[in-house]
């Protein structure tokens, strides 16, 4: 995998983009669950870097904010399964949305992708705290389906107008 300095700028830029939405979005309290989970605003860079760079580099982008949100916050899980399922698979999975097709204005990888990352949290839910399965996923849904909608609204509105920097110099 080639990475030439324009492609490490973005990368970056897309890694410091995630960490200011999230800081700002749990500052608000936007959507903020009382036992941890939000309105996902700060996934959006983290799909814009895929579908903008590709998966590898989307994957590099994703698993660094991990880390960058690791640093500059407090993470609500007890343990490792939980750091895994709550946040590296859960986070990590955007990465990967360009590897889906798209269907004009519907970009599978955006449902793809958050339905993922629903899974892995309900996953969470019942090994990690010890919630019933429906109980878990009830309470992951009330986040993630605004979290999800919103991306598929501002995802395709997005991309399109990140054309002209997608340009090979």
């Amino acid at each position: 995998m080639k990475m030439t300095t324009k492609d490490l700028v973005f990368m970056a830029l897309y890694a410091a983009l995630f960490i200011v939405l999230d800081i700002t979005v749990n500052t608000l309290g936007l959507l903020q669950m009382p036992d941890g989970g939000s309105l996902g605003v700060s996934v959006i860079p983290l799909l814009m870097a895929s579908y903008h760079l590709g998966w590898k580099k989307g994957m590099i982008v994703s698993v660094l904010s991990i880390l960058l949100q690791y640093v500059t916050g407090p993470m609500y899980t007890p343990d490792l399964t939980g750091f895994l399922l709550d946040y590296f698979i859960a986070f990590s999975v955007y990465g990967l949305a360009s590897v889906f097709p798209n269907f004009g204005w519907f970009y599978s990888g955006v449902l793809i992708t958050n339905l993922v990352r629903l899974a892995s949290s309900t996953l969470s839910g019942i090994l990690v705290w010890d919630t019933a399965p429906l109980a878990s996923l009830g309470y992951n849904a009330t986040y993630m389906v605004p979290t999800t909608l919103l991306c598929l609204v501002l995802i395709p509105l997005i991309m399109p107008r990140l054309k002209p920097l997608m340009k090979k110099n």
